[in-house]
């Protein structure tokens, strides 16, 4: 499920950022179903015990027209230690609403920005906004049909 966010001022007509999902970020390109792709792309990386780490590179601090984006230093930074392997046994929190594992620290990166919600002067807006997010990542889900999809390679 490839998803990203249209801002204001890149598209005309959006006004306020627009979820945007797509299957294998090119729906109208694929030939087979999200779940052909699924399947090869577990394979590969069972076969070839690679990591998958997913970087917030995108909004931190608030929603949009309050946070800013992750600052290009502290992106490379997380870049590099998942490169390098640094997060594969570094201790972790989950973060309660989107369930995802975030590393505690990372080197040249404060910790306090490794986790969203800390970056945000309202929690409770954090809370909200993440909650919107999960659901709208569940409706897309069910909307796709995806629950009725069986991915045999197990991650």
């Amino acid at each position: 499920m490839g998803f990203t966010s249209k801002l204001a001022g890149t598209e005309v007509g959006v006004v306020s950022p627009q979820a945007t999902f797509s299957a294998c970020f090119g729906a109208p390109f694929m030939s087979h179903k999200p779940s052909v792709y699924a399947e090869l792309l577990a394979h590969r990386m069972n076969a070839h015990s690679a990591r998958c780490i997913l970087l917030n590179t995108g909004w931190s601090g608030g929603p949009y027209g309050v946070g800013d984006r992750m600052s290009i230093a502290h992106t490379r930074a997380l870049l590099n230690a998942a490169l390098n392997g640094e997060f594969d046994a570094a201790r972790t929190v989950r973060l309660p609403i989107l369930g995802l594992r975030i590393p505690e620290t990372c080197p040249g990166v404060p910790d306090e920005i490794l986790n969203p919600r800390n970056t945000w002067s309202d929690p409770q807006a954090y809370d909200e906004a993440a909650i919107g997010l999960r659901d709208l990542f569940r409706q897309n889900y069910a909307e796709k049909n995806y629950a009725d999809l069986s991915i045999k390679a197990v991650l």
